[in-house]
């Protein structure tokens, strides 16, 4: 189910939507100039931790892993990914749709459960 193409459009849905919740925390931060600089910045980061650390041959991403890591740390870095995005959606006041982006994370996870296996499994090529 992890590799099924509708809830491959789901998390990637819920990526685009993380990626501009930190923009829309960013601009809430800040008043100044900060502000512009966060909105741009914060996505980026995220942007580029979440396509550089991934696990070879993930089959519900190209295969292709800039920085190789094991399955535990890249499912541990989805998790910070999506619970650092309900948590600025619930900072900045919107605490019903951080809790439904939530409750949306989960049952992609838990509709996840092979992929899941899958990264539990994986290690490093050279350990």
């Amino acid at each position: 189910m992890g590799t099924n193409p509708i809830n491959l459009a789901v998390r990637f849905i819920l990526e685009i939507i993380a990626l501009v919740v930190f923009g829309y925390w960013g601009w809430n931060s800040s008043e100044d100039f900060l502000r512009i600089i966060l909105v741009v910045l914060l996505p980026l980061i995220a942007a580029v931790l979440w396509g550089t650390f991934a696990v070879l041959n993930d089959p519900s991403r190209s295969g292709k892993a800039p920085i190789p890591v094991s399955g535990i740390i890249r499912l541990i870095l989805e998790l910070v990914f999506f619970a650092l995005a309900a948590f600025a959606l619930y900072a900045t006041g919107n605490e019903k749709y951080a809790w439904i982006f939530g409750s949306v994370v989960l049952v992609h996870y838990l509709l996840s459960y092979d992929r899941i296996t899958w990264l539990l499994r994986q290690k490093l090529p050279n350990d």
